[in-house]
C-alpha cells in the first residue's frame, strides 16, 4: 500500500482471527491473519509489502516486487516526461512564457458552472484509439474504458478492432496484491483470440496509484509472445486532455515509429497528424493526393494501422492538422528524421487549396519533380470551380446569416474561413481551446474586429442567442440545449457529428446542413408563443414572421411584442381557453 490509503487494525468476529482492514480511497478490502503475526501500518507502505496467506495450516510469505523505489523512478519519469511536452519548441506561446510558467503547462482553473473537461488518460485514448488494428487495453477500473471508448466517431476502412473494448477491470482485491498478473494476463489472452499487430496499454489513475509497473510487464509481453505491447503512460491526474493528446504522442515516438520499414517508398510520400478521420473527412481529402500521385504513407491517427505508423519516419513531408494535441510528434521527427512539417486545414475552399499547394511545393523541395506545382494548380482550378458552382444555390439563402461558432483549436480558424465563403457573418468565436497560433490566423481572417470569445457561460450563451443576436450556433454536443432553449438553429460541428466537412465535397456538404437547419419548418413552430399566455395580439405577429425564416430585426421585434405582452395579465378575448 502506498501513502495514498490508511491501514488500521481491529479485531473481528471470526474465531481466533483478526481483520485487517485497508482502505484505499472510498474502497475497503478485507483479509484474515493470524494474531501472532504482528503488522504495523508502516509496514503496509514499506517498501517490501509482505502479503500472507493462509494454506492448510502453514504460512506463505510472498514478497511484492515493486517497491518504493520503482515508483519513484516511475514517478520522476512521468513527471519528467510531462516538462519536456511542456517545453515545446513548436509552440510560440509555450516559448513566450518563463520556466514557472511553462511548468504548469496550459491548463486553466476551474471556475464554477463550467465544465471540467476530459482528463489525460481520456485524451491520450482519443489520440490513439483511432489506430484501427491495434487492441487498445485499458489497465483500471470498466469505468474508465466505458467513458472513453468511441467518443469521436472515428471510421475505419478495414479492421473494425479498435472498436472493441477491453479492460482489466481491476478491483478491490487488485488494488491490495496489484494488479500487474491481472495486466499480463489479459494481454496474453488478447494476442491469442485476436492476434493483433500490437497492444496499447493504458493506464490510468488507480493502477497509477497503487504502482503497478506497466511498462515492464509490457516489454515481459513483448518479448514472451513476440508482438509490440505498448505503454501509454498518461494517468488521469497528471493533467487535461489537451496533456494527454500529448503523452499518447510520446509513446508513439518512443516505441512505434522507426521501428520498421516500409515496403518501398516514393518522393511523394506524406504523414497527416492530428487528423482522426472524424465521420469518414480523411476520405474526402485523399483521393484529392491520389490525383495529384501524393501518398499518404500514414495517418496519426485515424484510420491509421500499426505498420504504416511505424514506418511513417520515411515520409518526405508531414502536415500538422490539429497542432493542439500533437505538435510534439511533428517537431521531434523534424528533429529525429529530419522531415519539415506545416500546419494545415482540410476546411473552406481557400484553405484546402492552400494546404495542397504547401504540400506541393515542400514535396518539390525534398526532391519530387517540378511538375507536381503545375499538376496541383489545375486540379485546384477544376475543384474550386465545381465547388463554387454547387454553393451558389446554398449561398443566396445564406449571405448575410450570422453564426455563432462554439469550438475549439483548429475549427476555431479553419471553419470561419469556409463560413465567409458562404456569405454568412461570424459574430463570435471561441478560443478557448485554441493556441495564439489560431488566434493569429482569426485575426488575419476576420480582421481587428474579431469577436473571439475566451469563455462565455450557458448563462451568456443564451442571453446572446435570445436577443437574436445569432441566426444559428454550431458548436459540440454539450452546448446544443443552451441553443434549443434559445429557440435558435442548431448544427453539430465537433466530433460527434454524423457528417464530414473536409475538403471540396466537405465544404458544400457543410452549407447544405446549415441550409437545412436554419430553414427547417420546426423554427416556425417553435417560435409562436402558447395561445393560453396571449391574448391575440403579439400571436399574429410572430405567426406572420413564422411564415419565413426569421431575420434577427423581425426576431427582436416579435420577441419585444410578446415580452410586452407577457406583462398583461391574459385578456379574455374570445376562441382562447375554451
Amino acid at each position: 500500500m502506498r501513502s495514498h490509503g490508511s491501514c488500521s487494525v481491529r479485531n473481528g468476529k471470526a474465531g481466533s482471527e483478526r481483520v485487517l482492514w485497508f482502505s484505499v480511497s472510498r474502497t475497503v478490502c478485507r483479509r484474515p491473519f493470524k494474531p501472532a503475526i504482528a503488522m504495523r501500518a508502516s509496514d503496509c507502505f514499506s517498501a517490501n509489502w509482505h502479503i500472507f496467506k493462509t494454506f492448510s495450516g502453514g504460512m506463505e510469505l510472498a514478497t511484492r516486487e515493486t517497491s518504493i523505489h520503482q515508483e519513484h523512478v516511475m514517478s520522476a519519469s512521468l513527471n519528467a516526461q510531462i516538462a519536456e511536452v511542456f517545453d515545446e519548441p513548436g509552440c510560440d506561446k509555450n516559448q513566450g512564457k518563463s520556466e514557472k510558467e511553462r511548468k504548469r503547462g496550459c491548463t486553466k482553473q476551474l471556475s464554477p458552472g463550467s465544465a471540467a473537461g476530459g482528463c489525460a488518460f481520456d485524451g491520450a485514448k482519443i489520440a490513439l484509439q483511432p489506430v484501427v488494428d491495434v487492441a487498445h487495453l485499458v489497465h483500471g477500473p470498466i469505468a474508465c474504458e466505458g467513458n472513453s471508448w468511441d467518443n469521436r466517431h472515428a471510421a475505419s476502412s478495414g479492421s473494425q478492432l479498435y472498436r472493441t473494448g477491453f479492460t482489466t477491470d481491476i478491483n478491490e482485491l487488485d488494488v491490495v496484491y496489484g494488479g500487474e498478473k491481472r495486466l499480463f494476463r489479459s494481454v496474453r489472452e488478447i494476442i491469442e483470440k485476436y492476434d493483433p499487430p500490437a497492444v496499447f496499454v493504458y493506464q490510468t489513475c488507480v493502477t497509477a496509484l497503487i504502482g503497478d509497473d506497466i511498462e515492464a510487464v509490457c516489454k515481459r509481453a513483448t518479448e514472451q509472445f513476440g508482438k509490440p505491447v505498448i505503454p501509454v503512460i498518461s494517468p488521469g491526474f497528471a493533467g487535461p486532455k489537451n496533456l494527454g493528446n500529448k503523452l499518447g504522442g510520446e509513446a508513439i515516438l518512443n516505441y512505434v515509429i522507426g521501428t520498421r520499414e516500409p515496403e518501398y517508398t516514393t518522393p511523394y510520400d506524406i504523414n497527416v497528424i492530428g487528423e482522426y478521420n472524424l465521420s469518414g473527412e480523411l476520405w474526402q481529402t485523399k483521393p484529392l493526393l491520389d490525383a495529384l500521385g501524393i501518398r499518404i504513407l500514414s495517418c496519426i491517427s485515424g484510420d491509421g494501422r500499426y505498420d504504416e505508423i511505424a514506418s511513417s519516419h520515411r515520409a518526405k513531408v508531414n502536415m500538422m492538422v490539429c497542432s493542439k494535441s500533437m505538435i510534439n510528434i511533428a517537431t521531434k521527427m523534424q528533429r529525429r528524421y529530419g522531415i519539415p512539417y506545416f500546419e494545415g486545414s482540410f476546411y473552406g475552399i481557400g484553405d484546402m487549396s492552400d494546404t495542397l499547394r504547401h504540400i506541393a511545393s515542400l514535396l518539390v523541395q525534398q526532391g519530387a519533380p517540378d511538375d507536381l506545382l503545375e499538376r496541383t494548380e489545375r486540379l485546384i482550378a477544376a475543384e474550386e470551380a465545381r465547388a463554387w458552382e454547387r454553393i451558389a444555390h446554398y449561398k443566396a439563402r445564406l449571405t448575410g446569416k450570422r453564426v455563432l461558432l462554439i469550438t475549439g483549436g483548429v475549427k476555431s480558424w479553419s471553419v470561419v474561413s469556409a463560413l465567409q465563403e458562404a456569405g454568412l457573418e461570424i459574430v463570435g468565436t471561441s478560443v478557448k481551446k485554441s493556441t495564439k497560433e489560431d488566434k493569429d490566423k482569426i485575426k488575419e481572417i476576420m480582421g481587428d474586429d474579431a469577436h473571439m470569445i475566451d469563455g462565455m457561460t450557458p448563462r451568456e450563451m443564451y442571453a446572446m442567442l435570445r436577443d437574436a443576436r445569432a441566426d444559428i450556433m454550431l458548436s459540440g454536443g454539450r452546448s446544443q440545449f443552451v441553443a434549443l432553449k434559445a429557440r435558435i438553429p442548431w448544427l453539430d460541428i465537433n466530433q460527434e457529428r454524423h457528417h464530414p466537412y473536409g475538403g471540396y465535397e466537405g465544404i458544400v456538404e457543410l452549407v447544405h446542413e446549415i441550409d437545412r437547419a436554419i430553414y427547417n419548418p420546426v423554427w416556425q413552430q417553435v417560435r409562436i408563443p402558447a395561445p393560453w399566455g396571449d391574448d391575440g395580439g403579439a400571436l399574429g405577429v410572430v405567426q406572420a414572421q413564422a411564415a419565413r425564416p426569421l431575420s434577427s430585426a423581425a426576431h427582436r421585434g416579435a420577441l419585444g411584442v410578446v415580452q410586452a405582452q407577457a406583462t398583461r395579465p391574459p385578456s379574455s378575448a374570445p376562441g382562447w381557453g375554451r
